[in-house]
């Protein structure tokens, strides 16, 4: 089923192109205004087919479609997986990652990660409502890291929940299992670059920044609950640097448990990084409405919370 982005004119808009109202008004970039305009039914004013030439009036109802090319979405392997959908409706789809599954198509991992999982579901059980549907990925997740993963299902939504997380109205709240006693609450603020990892010069390691290709990371964090060996944290990232709440955490000596590369491996019974992205807050990029997505830990990590 074709997804348009409705617009009707006011007062303000009558005289002005389709173009402008399409990019300062929308927010279509110059590339995704090009793709739409050559489709057939692309571009309507009040049900009429019409060029981004073409000028509106007060009152008019503008109607661009949304989807995008499958030329690139057809690239991706489909691999069918037990998805377990948090939420879904015509413009997003928020799933349950599992710890130990990639997010997206990489070296390695070119047809089993949650990408693929997903674009099998658009294929199959999800066909009626996902016929041209396509992945954008808001934000990935760390390969051992669990919890909520976003994907916008058309590129004007995907540019819109970036600009949300660039101006902090999208904000995904993580929980961590970290050794030791952290303060009760705090800001960090330790630049960031990346560093071969010694022991295995094919992974990426993170240090604390000092060079010109130092980027800056603030992560914010609140201890939950504290336990013997342990506390649980609450943490949400301003900047998404790669590894940042682990490499964060271990700089101020509480690497979260399980991290092989930070901290000090398996223990506890916990045999991956303890991290969860467990909340995501944002408004809906069309119908404004406050949403709120929530995962539950899971066992592998909630049993040291009983």
């Amino acid at each position: 089923m074709t997804h348009y982005i409705e617009y009707r004119l006011g007062p303000t808009d009558d005289g002005k192109e389709v173009l402008f109202l399409m990019q300062k008004v929308l927010g279509f970039t110059t590339k995704k205004v090009r793709s739409v305009k050559h489709e057939e039914w692309g571009i309507l004013l009040n049900g009429e087919r019409v060029t981004v030439r073409a000028r509106g009036k007060e009152g008019q109802l503008l109607k661009v479609m949304l989807e995008d090319s499958q030329e690139k979405q057809n690239k991706i392997a489909s691999t069918k997986m037990n998805l377990h959908i948090l939420y879904e409706d015509e413009d997003l789809i928020f799933v349950d990652k599992p710890a130990g599954i990639v997010s997206h198509p990489s070296k390695g991992h070119l047809s089993d990660s949650m990408i693929n999982g997903v674009q099998a579901y658009f294929e199959n059980e999800g066909r009626e409502k996902n016929e041209r549907s396509n992945i954008h990925l808001i934000g990935r997740l760390d390969k051992e890291t669990s919890g909520i993963l976003g994907i916008a299902k058309n590129s004007v939504t995907a540019e819109r929940m970036i600009k949300q997380r660039q101006r902090g109205i999208l904000i995904k709240e993580y929980y961590a299992l970290v050794k030791g006693n952290p303060p009760e609450e705090g800001i960090l603020e330790i630049p960031m670059e990346e560093m071969r990892d010694a022991r295995d010069g094919d992974k990426l390691k993170m240090k604390v920044g000092q060079s010109e290709n130092a980027k800056t990371a603030k992560t914010f964090f609140q201890v939950v609950k504290r336990f013997e060996k342990f506390s649980l944290v609450s943490l949400v990232i301003e900047t998404g640097r790669t590894h940042q709440i682990r490499f964060h955490m271990a700089s101020i000596g509480c690497p979260l448990l399980g991290d092989s590369f930070y901290g000090d491996g398996p223990e506890l019974g916990i045999s991956r990084t303890a991290l969860h992205a467990q909340q995501l807050t944002f408004t809906h990029p069309f119908c404004e409405k406050v949403m709120r997505i929530e995962s539950e830990m899971p066992k592998d990590l909630s049993f040291l919370l009983r």
